[in-house]
């Protein structure tokens, strides 16, 4: 069974069949110094708001909207450009996302990502897989309303009914408010450089009316409801615990490997061997996968699930100096772990949820 069968299978214990599940995907700066390690190129580190020199890991994982809590289901290793230079990052991206595919599971059927994959040839190639977008748009993009007029009968049939101005809603249709001063518009328009029709979501702050400020997603669903949108868009911001938790509790960054030969090279690519998966890569996610699984389990039905990696570590310490302080001071576990406050001192520590 291969590591993505594995997650695969995990997500499908830890969640429901009935639930809705979209898919995410983003991409993660992770710090490496030396000269050698295979990969090294200039990729954005976001902590820092700069591009510096390092590695990347792309990940695709999945979210449980009713829960609300994600799991890693691939990672892969971004390439240096150098590594095959008719390549663009897009295209390492989405054959990243075309590997992962076949296993999603069968109730996804949106992609939310970060306003950076929302270009034309990434967007067409999600749609050839059989799966919406939903992202963010710059609040320069152009924009087109589509025309619904009555035509003429002569001539080319008219498309556009002029461009759209982001800093004027009032042609846009109106939502709801979704919190005092803020507001939910919609339209479905025709976006120049993706080519397409999509469903534009409009949100408006002007809860400081002399500084308005405005907020652009879209989804190329668009029968899609802007409050779909918006939600889905926000459960993309899981993603962002994923990538956290392994980097600092299952060792994402701390691996030193530097040689190809060490490196799990397993996919193919416009037939070479390019993708290559980073095995510990994958561990790290998967480790973070099955401490969420055995916190799911452990759930009681009637509570919602809440899950803290930091919880985790605390709990397994301590049941690992609860369990040396039994055993050197010749106590009875039995009488120990039986008694009421003994799990009161399992959870010593821990995050109260």
């Amino acid at each position: 069974m291969t590591t993505l069968e594995f997650n695969a299978e995990l997500i499908k214990a830890a969640t429901s069949e009935n639930h809705s599940m979209i898919a995410v995907m983003d991409c993660s700066f992770i710090a490496k110094s030396g000269k050698k390690t295979f990969g090294l190129d200039q990729f954005y580190n976001g902590s820092h708001n700069r591009v510096e020199r390092g590695l990347e890991v792309s990940l695709v994982a999945v979210v449980d909207v009713e829960t609300e809590v994600a799991y890693s289901l691939l990672a892969e290793q971004t390439f240096d450009q150098g590594f095959c230079p008719e390549l663009t990052r897009m295209d390492y991206y989405l054959h990243h996302l075309e590997i992962a595919q076949p296993q999603l599971p069968p109730q996804v059927r949106y992609l939310a990502v970060d306003g950076a994959y929302a270009k034309e040839p990434f967007v067409k190639g999600v749609r050839a897989l059989k799966l919406d977008v939903i992202s963010k748009l710059r609040r320069d993009a152009n924009l087109r309303y589509v025309f619904e007029g009555e035509q003429k009968a002569r001539g080319a049939k008219r498309k556009y009914d002029g461009k759209v101005d982001l800093a004027d809603p009032t042609r846009l249709t109106w939502v709801r408010e979704l919190q005092s001063g803020v507001e939910l518009y919609t339209a479905v328009v025709w976006h120049i450089s993706l080519k397409r029709n999509i469903r534009l979501v409009y949100l408006l702050d002007h809860r400081q009316p002399d500084k308005p400020s405005y907020a652009v997603l879209f989804s190329t669903d668009i029968n899609q409801s802007a409050d779909d949108i918006y939600r889905f868009y926000k459960l993309r911001f899981q993603i962002e615990f994923i990538f956290r938790d392994p980097k600092q509790f299952t060792g994402l960054s701390d691996c030193q490997a530097r040689d190809v030969k060490k490196l799990d090279f397993h996919v193919k690519l416009a037939g070479q061997n390019l993708l290559p998966g980073r095995l510990y890569f994958n561990a790290s996610f998967t480790a973070l996968n099955l401490a969420k699984l055995d916190a799911y389990q452990q759930q009681s039905a009637q509570k919602p699930f809440i899950f803290s990696m930091a919880s985790v570590k605390r709990r397994a310490l301590n049941d690992h100096l609860l369990d040396t302080f039994i055993s050197m001071l010749e106590l009875s576990p039995t009488v120990i772990k039986s008694h009421p406050n003994y799990q009161n001192l399992r959870s010593y520590g821990v995050i109260a949820a």
